[in-house]
């Protein structure tokens, strides 16, 4: 089962599975698929060691990462405006007081003085002072072979360090302009994601998306069909559309491996497709989610609106840190896509890997039966 894209990486089958969870990236690349390792939150020492240790569990097979490096945000530029304690001072009193109410009602209480402070990890927040660092430790792992951007273009020394290293670098597209601009800047594969997607996703689906990418960018370049894809059945109809393999997420939430907290792993279990919603309450940009009372309150008539990313990120991570210490489900989310509806049980993620390659050859097996004579 192979597709010029798994060629190109000397992999088996064209999963590409994208994950926080070291763990996961290292089940799915063992599998044959291609883990992705999230690294939003990871510091540069941080994440020295996640590659470490999956360098240690792959056997040398290729894997990626994925960082989330937007085009516009607070602080942009870096500098002391760009601080934490910079961007946090940036908060109206408004805001945090909206916050301390709903979670007052939710009777979610305050941290206590030693749970207070540490490290706080947004989309948007630390992303000049870390990001060069973080690129360098990429390249210095063999076993990284695509650098992926998921918030638009990818800064220009991104490409350039990682083409200098014969690494290809990965974009996340929600449009058919976004895909082609990538391309003229010189990103190598588009991943064209609908907002059928988990976590920051355009408005246009998956089914829509995929075939004007692909003839926007052309044959030379992979494009991975990305949002509400799950199943083999899904995979064929990604091929079918030009794709040269699929870009996952939301699926790997719900496996054995997967570090996902006992509330949040709950709610998508018992989830149904309807279940999410895409909004700007977590980030601060548009990002699908499962549907709580925290993104029903900030699109209440008493909210004061979301804040720009990464403020947002920042608000919402300050809360989350409360529910979760209590386990407050009617308030703990997760970025999550419409496929949430099939997430209803916990499973190795091998199994997942083994499953769609099966059903993906049942599929066409079944396609192509349509075509022959009786």
């Amino acid at each position: 089962m192979s597709t010029p894209i798994t060629k190109r990486l000397g992999i088996e089958f064209p999963i590409f599975a994208f994950s926080h969870c070291r763990d996961v990236v290292a089940a799915v690349t063992n599998a044959g698929g291609f883990g992705v390792l999230g690294a939003l939150a990871f510091s540069p020492e941080q994440l020295e060691i996640e590659l470490d240790w999956i360098d240690e569990h792959v056997n040398g097979r290729p894997y990626g990462v994925d960082f989330a490096m937007p085009v516009n945000y607070v602080g942009k530029g870096g500098g002391e405006e760009a601080t934490f304690e910079a961007l946090d001072a940036m908060i109206p009193q408004q805001h945090r007081d909206f916050v301390d109410e709903l979670l007052a009602r939710h009777d979610v209480p305050e941290l206590p003085p030693e749970l207070e402070g540490g490290a706080v990890a947004a989309a948007g927040l630390g992303v000049d002072a870390m990001g060069p660092s973080q690129i360098e430790v990429c390249l210095a792992h063999r076993g990284v072979k695509m650098i992926v951007n998921a918030l638009g273009p990818p800064p220009a020394y991104v490409i350039e360090r990682a083409h200098s290293a014969g690494i290809l670098v990965g974009g996340l597209a929600g449009s058919k302009v976004h895909a082609e601009r990538q391309v003229a800047i010189g990103v190598d594969v588009i991943v064209a994601q609908g907002t059928e997607a988990g976590g920051h996703c355009g408005e246009i689906s998956t089914m829509v998306l995929v075939p004007e990418v692909v003839d926007a960018v052309g044959p030379d370049v992979p494009v991975l069909a990305a949002g509400g894809i799950a199943t083999g059945r899904q995979m064929a109809a990604a091929l079918a559309l030009g794709a040269q393999g699929v870009w996952t997420g939301s699926m790997w939430l719900t496996v054995t491996e997967a570090d996902t907290s006992p509330a949040a792993l709950e709610n998508m279990l018992a989830a149904t497709s309807a279940d999410t919603v895409r909004s700007k309450a977590m980030t601060g940009k548009p990002a699908r989610q499962l549907r709580t009372k925290w993104t029903e309150a900030w699109e209440g008539p008493d909210s004061p609106g979301t804040l720009p990313m990464p403020l947002q990120g920042i608000l919402h991570q300050e809360a989350g840190r409360r529910t979760q210490r209590v386990g407050n489900r009617e308030l703990i989310g997760f970025p999550v896509g419409q496929i949430v509806g099939r997430m209803n049980k916990v499973r190795p993620s091998r199994d997942l890997v083994l499953e769609m390659v099966e059903e993906w050859i049942d599929t066409t097996q079944r396609m192509q039966s349509l075509l022959t004579d009786d």
